[in-house]
């Protein structure tokens, strides 16, 4: 049975250093991709959802750590951001916290010490995401999460929790693709067939909702999940 865990970008460049890293944090339940220059990390972040990143200043070719984490926050303002590095200067930490990092950990580290500032940023967020009253402009709908409510001025649709939930992970992921397991992990709490086709079924229906909106759609991306278009707004009450 397969069961929703933490997902963590690690990227290093020292193949070794990345390594144990890598297998400390699966160790403790983790699911970790490791990668060990830009390019990949970049390309990894954008096809998958991440809880945390983990990057190394230091990386092969012309961008470097620093660069990554201004991308990724370009993206994600809220994902938390963690450089290591060996480099202990004052002026160093002031970059990286300057390019959007949460936290700036010096090399060598304990990992112990590691693992609790992880545990801590992780659950930082969850209090954010669960504090937050998320309101979602999709087309010209209202979306109210809290409420389980989808309205404009001549509709009203009452949700059931299952069909909020789905419609908030697609608004949280709007515009690229999401895997079919990844919906089925943080949605149904497990990946397997049945459950496979009652997301299908789900899907179906908020499509229904959104049968009046032109410029959004769930797009099916065959064999891989979907891609839920829309130029939303968010907002927090």
């Amino acid at each position: 049975m397969s069961q929703h865990r933490t997902k963590i970008l690690l990227v290093e460049d020292d193949k070794v250093t990345g390594n144990l890293i890598k297998y400390f944090l699966i160790d403790q339940n983790y699911d970790v991709t490791l990668c060990h220059d830009f390019t990949l990390a970049w390309s990894q972040f954008m096809k998958n959802n991440y809880d945390l990143c983990l990057l190394d200043i230091v990386m092969p070719g012309r961008k470097d750590g620093m660069e990554l984490a201004k991308n990724i926050r370009k993206k994600n303002k809220d994902i938390p951001v963690l450089l290591m590095s060996s480099k202990c200067m004052e002026k160093d930490k002031i970059a990286g916290f300057e390019c959007g990092a949460d936290d700036y950990i010096t090399k060598p580290f304990n990992y112990q010490i590691l693992l609790m500032k992880i545990k801590v940023f992780l659950k930082r967020r969850k209090k954010e995401d669960e504090k937050a009253h998320f309101l979602f402009k999709i087309g010209d709908f209202e979306f109210d999460h809290e409420n389980l409510v989808l309205r404009n001025d001549t509709e009203h649709h009452q949700l059931t929790q299952k069909e909020a939930d789905l419609v908030k992970y697609l608004c949280l992921n709007a515009n690229r693709i999401v895997k079919r397991e990844d919906i089925l992990l943080n949605i149904w709490g497990k990946d397997d067939f049945f459950l496979g086709r009652s997301m299908d079924v789900f899907i179906t229906k908020i499509r229904k909702y959104f049968k009046s909106q032109e410029a959004v759609n769930i797009q099916t991306i065959h064999g891989i999940g979907f891609k839920f278009n829309n130029s939303l707004q968010l907002s927090y009450n």
